[in-house]
């Protein structure tokens, strides 16, 4: 491997992620964030079992009730709108540390 001495005292330069620093202060805490993804996978996860459930019912020919038909109209959306939160949080979060 070759030294400086032997490379007429050129360095590299370093990466850009090596010299920049990341701010913990300036970011969202990590348990919200945390708590923000499980509650937006288990909303997608029961809508889904929702839209299911709702898909066999109609398929035996059986009404279903109007709280699974609302988890199953509602709950993909809301779950879409967090992990849209959660990305647009990590974004400004990689902005802040410029």
């Amino acid at each position: 491997m070759q030294n400086e001495s032997n490379l007429g005292g050129y360095r590299s330069p370093s990466p850009i992620w090596a010299r920049q620093t990341v701010s913990v202060a300036s970011m969202t805490p990590q348990r919200f964030r945390h708590v923000l993804l499980i509650l937006a996978a288990a909303v997608a996860a029961l809508s889904l079992a929702s839209v299911g459930a709702v898909m066999a019912m109609a398929f035996n020919n059986t009404v279903s009730p109007a709280w699974i038909t609302s988890a199953a109209l509602y709950g993909l959306p809301v779950a879409f709108l967090l992990m849209l939160a959660l990305v647009i949080d990590a974004v400004a979060a990689r902005r802040r540390t410029r």
